[in-house]
């Protein structure tokens, strides 16, 4: 069975089809025929953020030129002269009214290759930005049309917790593997922070969260009030990394706050770190600190102390839920510092530990090809094309 995988949640537009057999149980063992990820973060740059209308605009440009060009890695690119009948036209370019250049380059391609040899597509709804969930999700309903794919609607977040227990075979062929229960999910990325209780793939329980700032969107404002660049994420982690080579230490009256480390639940709060951050940037300002230093010492504790934050209201999770497996996926799991100590930490619990391969930390239609895999193995029905609508607040809770 051959699936088409489809990523347009927020700056990323991103596209892969997988090969796999759909008779499998427990490990599930496919092939990535192709897999591509066109990023926008030079052109939000400027913005020091993602602008939604600019993120729809550039994922209905590029989409069908991506989709092209994995169906040829792919060799499911067939040319033939095909004429589309007038009702089809009629419904895709009713479907497309607002992108109709899109529109136009879908209606091209398809005039010229044979039906291509896909069975399904997974396609994000949700969470992520509204406009830009609409473009992938609507050239999934023309392919649907054009050619009668199936399609799943994928959790963007679940994609994220699937492509933790992916396991490389080789260079294309890969393994999903089984966890031991129960299970913790630790989701951290621009636009959440949480922790997951889990007992089987499907069915998530929300046990923390973030109250204010995600972690990645912490990263991001506390980079801004250093003057770095956007994405501001690994541009701390590099200062930091370098200060700790350095052995750099903080004195004591510019040390950042660690907001809800001993709280009695588990959630997290990053808008009060970013807060200190400022004042602590004045503080050492007015102390005749140099810009230099004061980069190098903020970056490093602010990077300590979310690390801190992290680990210990994971280990509060561990112990309240006895939990067998932990799972982190989102962006922020790619902190090379972030990783080693949580790898520290499950050696010194005894905890079985999945991160994601570094590749799939970022957004990427990989992840989501993983959950729709998992679904059709385990005999998921596909979701009726009137049902599937983009949800920005899609909880993994509510699957």
């Amino acid at each position: 069975m051959n699936l088409l995988a489809i990523e347009t949640s927020c700056d990323e537009t991103a596209l892969a089809i997988f090969n796999f057999d759909k008779k499998q149980k427990k490990e599930i063992k496919f092939s990535v025929l192709s897999n591509h990820v066109l990023s926008q973060i030079n052109i939000h740059r400027e913005f020091g953020g993602v602008f939604p209308a600019l993120a729809k605009r550039e994922h209905a440009k590029n989409i069908v030129q991506i989709f092209e060009e994995c169906l040829k890695e792919a060799n499911l690119y067939k040319e033939k002269s095909v004429k589309i009948r007038d009702t089809k036209k009629k419904k895709i370019k009713k479907l497309l009214e607002r992108e109709s250049e899109m529109c136009g380059e879908i209606l091209s391609l398809a005039q010229k290759i044979e039906k291509p040899d896909i069975d399904a597509a997974a396609i994000t709804s949700g969470p992520g930005l509204a406009p830009a969930l609409w473009v992938g999700i609507n050239f999934a309903k023309a392919l649907n049309i054009l050619w009668g794919i199936k399609i799943y609607p994928i959790n963007h977040m679940e994609g994220h917790i699937i492509s933790a227990f992916v396991s490389p075979i080789s260079e294309k062929n890969f393994l999903i593997k089984d966890i031991s229960y129960p299970a913790l999910a630790l989701l951290i990325s621009g636009g959440h922070t949480e922790i997951n209780y889990f007992e089987k793939i499907g069915k998530y329980k929300k046990i923390g969260q973030t109250v204010d700032d995600a972690t990645g969107e912490a990263f991001d404002k506390v980079a801004r009030s250093l003057g770095l660049p956007y994405p501001g994420g690994p541009e701390i982690s590099k200062i930091a990394a370098l200060a700790r080579t350095n052995n750099l230490q903080i004195e004591k009256e510019f040390k950042l706050p660690r907001p809800m480390l001993h709280s009695s639940d588990l959630n997290f709060s990053f808008s009060g770190l970013k807060t200190a951050v400022i004042n602590t940037i004045k503080k050492m300002k007015e102390a005749n600190k140099s810009d230099e230093e004061i980069k190098n010492k903020i970056a490093l504790d602010f990077e300590n102390a979310v690390t801190e934050i992290l680990i210990k209201k994971i280990k509060d999770a561990v112990e309240k839920y006895n939990a067998k497996s932990l799972v982190i996926g989102g962006g922020v799991i790619a902190n090379t510092f972030i990783r080693k100590n949580f790898l520290e930490f499950s050696e010194k619990e005894n905890l079985n530990l999945y991160l994601p391969e570094k590749f799939l930390t970022g957004d990427n239609a990989f992840m989501i090809g993983t959950v729709a895999l998992h679904k059709i193995v385990n005999g998921k029905k596909k979701t009726k094309i009137k049902n599937i609508k983009a949800d920005s607040n899609w909880s993994v809770e509510n699957l």
